[in-house]
């Protein structure tokens, strides 16, 4: 009897780890965790010249954390730009469509009203002074200018651009990006499949090229949040809000780094949740806001950023 009983126990404690290592699997593969242990440690194998060549995203600490965006507490912000002109700061709001303008620390300037929006998820400066929006329940890409007296926008009144995609739902564009090299925008598609894509520069006659897909079969992500560009160096970032993740991409769409937004990551004393936006300023700085209202920077360490002293 007690063999009986032995054997049992035995093959309840087989079944029990056969059905813990499916479950591990799975969560591995719906994660992504393979592929982001997988690029961890070839990562940890780039050379100091190649890291310089790129943003390279393990050199970052974060020097502010969670900042709460006066007065945007119930408005859900979405999507984060630089304008270089300004040295100012733009992001989107969701629930009630507005255009708001930020300092570099995260203090309100204006709020400008998005009359005619449904569902504002990004936004980016482009060239000539012009800013865009994409509208994730309209799926169209928006085209404006500013002035220091502009207080409303009606979508009625603007070029707009239809970027298909017509049964995509809430599982949309988010993302934009201008590339200032190619002239183009750079679009990315939340989920359901996400996906980066390639726009040509809708011009003052209203022209557009093709929306191109780029590669991005090579991505650890489940979602994809915002998109910025780094004319530096001709790379991307991608945000990635269920991933908790910042991913850094060549010009072919090609994985180059990343860091996670997990609390203990690169100095982050909390983890960023729902993380909705993502831009870089001219000396390189990262500025990331999370829903419902918080506000982040972070900077590339000094140490980080000097060469290697040959021996």
């Amino acid at each position: 009897m007690s063999i009986w009983i032995a054997r049992l126990v035995r093959v309840r404690w087989l079944v029990g780890m056969l059905c813990l290592l499916v479950v591990t699997s799975l969560a591995m593969n719906y994660r992504h965790l393979d592929d982001r242990l997988s690029f961890w440690v070839q990562q940890q194998q780039v050379g100091v010249a190649e890291q310089q060549q790129s943003i390279w995203l393990p050199g970052y600490r974060a020097v502010l954390q969670g900042k709460p965006l006066q007065g945007l507490e119930d408005d859900e912000v979405s999507g984060l730009t630089y304008s270089a002109e300004s040295d100012t700061l733009f992001t989107v709001t969701g629930k009630y469509p507005q255009l708001i303008e930020l300092t570099l620390d995260g203090q309100v300037l204006r709020r400008i009203d998005l009359l005619g929006f449904a569902n504002p998820e990004g936004v980016e400066m482009l060239s000539d002074g012009r800013l865009a929006i994409i509208d994730e329940r309209k799926r169209t890409l928006t085209t404006f200018k500013l002035s220091a007296l502009t207080r409303r926008l009606e979508f009625a009144d603007l070029p707009s651009f239809d970027l298909g995609f017509i049964d995509a739902g809430n599982k949309g564009f988010e993302g934009i990006a201008w590339d200032s090299r190619n002239e183009r925008v750079l679009l990315g598609k939340e989920r359901g499949p996400l996906g980066l894509f390639s726009l040509p520069f809708p011009g003052e006659d209203g022209a557009t090229g093709t929306l191109e897909p780029m590669s991005s079969g090579h991505l650890f992500l489940r979602d994809i949040s915002s998109l910025t560009y780094d004319p530096r160096t001709g790379h991307a970032l991608v945000l990635s809000d269920e991933s908790s993740l910042l991913l850094e991409v060549d010009a072919l769409g090609e994985p180059v780094s990343f860091i996670s937004l997990s609390r203990g990551m690169n100095g982050l004393h909390g983890g960023i949740e729902q993380a909705e936006g993502v831009t870089m300023d001219a000396a390189g700085n990262i500025y990331i806001v999370s829903e419902p209202n918080l506000f982040y920077v972070l900077r590339k360490d000094p140490v980080a950023e000097q060469p290697a002293v040959a021996d």
